[in-house]
């Protein structure tokens, strides 16, 4: 086995909602975005200050197997594909002992570039399902809400469809940044387009993780905001859903 180091903030032993099944979940360290309600702050700075080698995660696979029959291994972050290296090189050793591969990503460092976009092609080959983070739909207004715009994420996910890559999406329903009528019509508009979108998701937004904005020092900008209700939720996903079966507006 090639054995290649990867930079982690944590894991979950048995994740529930990563993928299908229960399953094996690492937080891997870095991420380029700035997202104003990131729910784990403390994985954005690329800290390598905590290993992983893919021997520990297949031995810690191995140890609790009969618990991920039906599930697999994921591994999240932060943005995991800031180490893309190591996350194929993991994935290889998965396909091996055929062990359910996913990777939960905001695609944001996808590129057409020749170097880059190899990586994604052989990523693709031993990933049985990428989580897709789908914030904003308006590239100026997914800069507001995240510090970048969002062309390479939406040029991605089509990457990923017109590939075969299965996916889900997942969208955070925050009050007053990504809940506006706009957004929700062309996310709809958008899944439409997709053949390899096995399911689609409107997380409700939280703020449980103002506590670690405490611990770390850093400021939370979204003081005040509180969590969408269950109404206010299945009224948001119905217009995305409408506007997926073409319904118009």
């Amino acid at each position: 086995m090639q054995e290649k180091v990867g930079y982690y903030s944590s894991m979950e032993s048995f994740g529930a909602v990563d993928g299908p099944g229960v399953r094996l979940v690492y937080f891997l360290q870095g991420c380029p975005l700035r997202c104003l309600y990131c729910h784990n702050p403390e994985t954005q700075p690329v800290n390598k200050e905590k290993q992983i080698s893919i021997a520990e995660i297949l031995t810690k696979y191995e140890n609790n197997k009969a618990f991920y029959e039906q599930g697999g291994i994921t591994i999240s972050g932060g943005e995991p594909l800031m180490q893309i290296d190591f996350v194929i090189a993991l994935f290889k050793e998965c396909k091996k002992r055929n062990i359910h591969t996913t990777v939960d990503t905001s695609v944001c460092t996808f590129s057409e570039n020749p170097i880059i976009l190899n990586k994604w092609k052989e990523l693709v080959t031993v990933c049985d399902l990428f989580i897709c983070d789908l914030k904003e739909f308006d590239s100026q207004k997914h800069k507001t809400l995240t510090g970048l715009g969002n062309e390479n994420i939406i040029a991605g996910i089509k990457w990923l469809d017109a590939n075969g890559a299965k996916m889900w999406i997942r969208t955070v329903l925050v009050p007053g940044f990504t809940d506006h009528h706009d957004n929700l019509v062309q996310i709809g508009q958008f899944l439409k387009t997709l053949k390899n979108c096995e399911k689609f998701e409107l997380l409700p937004y939280h703020n449980m993780m103002i506590f670690k904005y405490k611990q770390l020092n850093l400021d939370f900008k979204l003081n005040g905001i509180e969590p969408p209700s269950k109404e206010y939720c299945k009224e948001c996903l119905n217009i995305i859903l409408s506007a997926k079966n073409s319904l118009s507006y």
